[in-house]
C-alpha cells in the first residue's frame, strides 16, 4: 500500500473513532480502543515522509498530538465531545492534506 493510502486509513480511523466518541464514548469504548491500537500500527507503517513534501510539516504536527489523544482515548476523555472533535479535526486535516504527498 502506498503512503497516501496509509495516511487515508489513519484519517478514516480518526474520523470513525471521533464519531463513536461523540455518539456515546462509554458504549463504544471497546471499539474505540481497538481502532486506536490499529491506528497506532498504521502510523508505524507510514515511515518517513519525504523531506521535500509539503505534507511533512502537517504530519509531524499530528505525530506530536497523537500520543496525547491516544492516552485520553484509552483512559476515557474528561470531555468526550471535545476529544471527539479533535480526533475528527485531525482526520479531516489528514484527508485533505494527503494529496500533497
Amino acid at each position: 500500500m502506498d503512503m497516501q493510502n496509509k495516511i487515508l486509513d489513519i484519517a478514516m480511523n480518526l474520523n470513525r473513532v471521533g464519531n463513536w466518541a461523540a455518539d456515546d464514548y462509554d458504549a463504544k469504548k471497546r471499539r474505540i480502543k481497538m481502532f486506536l491500537a490499529n491506528t497506532t500500527e498504521y502510523i508505524k507503517d507510514v515511515g518517513e515522509i519525504p523531506p521535500n513534501s509539503i505534507f511533512r510539516k502537517v504530519y509531524k504536527s499530528f505525530l506530536r498530538e497523537y500520543p496525547r489523544l491516544k492516552r485520553e482515548g484509552l483512559a476515557g476523555p474528561k470531555n468526550p465531545l471535545w476529544w471527539a472533535e479533535e480526533m475528527m479535526t485531525w482526520g479531516n486535516i489528514l484527508t485533505h492534506r494527503a494529496k500533497l504527498i
